[in-house]
């Protein structure tokens, strides 16, 4: 892995590397509440960019669990959703395939010498699946990346990257040298409160909604020439 100190990237996961799906969720909530995969009912408010934790609280309560039954649950969905994960590697490869460009997009930042890692909703037992799976990981430290285990509140996450960054690399995250790169508000709102730069992908959300959170960047797709150039101009003043 380079050492390099060009900067840092930050991506995010579902929905920006690989695209999202509810199914490995939605199997882990049934198994940790006791309910069938079909009485599992995602919550009106949308389940992207939150963290796992918060999302299985307010999905079991949507689901008619009772709120502290919701609650005690948290640790089975750890245990469940790890399961879920090993189980269904081969269908995770065959469902959820990187998006076009990801890998080639990862290579060519590394090739640039910036340090990657993820910051993603998704509890670590999970994300490394996804990322292994995926064949995506191998330029990304994942030492220093933060994860929905991390935290329940996902604006705390950028704080736990810049604690690992700086406890791993030994010096101080630079934070108008680190971009995130995600695909939803969160995402944005998210790299704001660490004080990083943003950097979207519209693969779900249109570019007016994106434009309309006032990102640094937008890109149509994971084109590696691309995303090189954006996060090496958002880099380079600082």
């Amino acid at each position: 892995m380079s050492g390099g100190d060009a900067g840092l990237v930050i991506w995010d996961v579902d929905g920006t590397l690989i695209p999202a799906d509810l199914r490995w969720l939605t199997r882990a909530i049934a198994s940790t509440y006791g309910i069938t995969e079909s009485d599992v009912v995602f919550p009106d408010k949308k389940v992207h960019g939150y963290t796992d934790e918060s999302i299985v609280v307010d999905t079991a309560i949507a689901s008619g669990v009772d709120i502290s039954m919701a609650e005690a649950g948290i640790p089975r969905f750890y245990e469940a959703i790890a399961a879920v994960m090993h189980e269904g590697r081969q269908e995770l490869a065959e469902v959820q395939p990187p998006y076009p460009g990801a890998k080639a997009s990862i290579a060519a930042l590394h090739r640039g010498g910036f340090v990657q890692t993820v910051l993603t909703g998704n509890v670590r037992s999970a994300a490394e699946v996804k990322l292994a799976v995926s064949e995506l990981d191998e330029f990304l430290d994942l030492r220093i990346g933060g994860f929905g285990s991390d935290a329940r509140d996902r604006f705390e996450l950028p704080a736990v990257v810049a604690s690992r960054y700086s406890e791993i690399y030994g010096r101080q995250l630079d934070p108008a040298r680190t971009v995130v790169i995600g695909d939803a508000p969160n995402d944005i709102a998210g790299a704001r409160h660490g004080g990083f730069r943003v950097m979207v992908v519209a693969h779900r959300a249109g570019r007016d909604e994106l434009a309309a959170h006032r990102p640094d960047a937008i890109l149509d797709h994971l084109d590696p020439d691309e995303v090189h150039a954006a996060v090496g101009s958002l880099t380079s003043g600082a």
